[in-house]
């Protein structure tokens, strides 16, 4: 399963269901990630273009913080490309990689944290 880093600010809005997308630069770290997790073809590899016609649902978990015990979620996301909301932290015109949350599946209280 992918993880993500994310500032407590927009982890706690996805929480409260006040922020529905999470937002990625278009770069080749997350590219691979996403075109990995996503089955896309590397044909789109820096396209800006919106390959996502199907647009399947992959559950990711998004972490605030690094270690396995940070406060996290997992939720159904579908990727896309395109420019995001300001107030949910994108920059004006900019085009990202955008996860819109479709489910919050867990939080963290519900995970069984295993120390190893």
């Amino acid at each position: 399963m992918l993880t993500l880093p994310i500032k407590k600010k927009w982890f706690d809005m996805i929480l409260s269901r006040k922020k529905k997308e999470e937002y990625r630069e278009i770069k080749p770290y997350y590219s691979r990630r996403f075109f990995s997790l996503f089955n896309i073809v590397d044909e789109y590899k820096g396209s800006l273009i919106n390959p996502f016609e199907e647009n399947p649902e992959r559950e990711i978990m998004f972490r605030n913080g690094y270690s396995k015990k940070s406060p996290s979620f997992i939720a159904k996301c579908t990727l896309s490309v395109g420019t995001g909301k300001e107030e949910w932290g994108a920059e004006k015109g900019k085009e990202y990689f955008i996860l819109t949350i479709q489910e919050i599946l867990k939080e963290s209280e519900e995970f069984d944290f295993i120390e190893s």
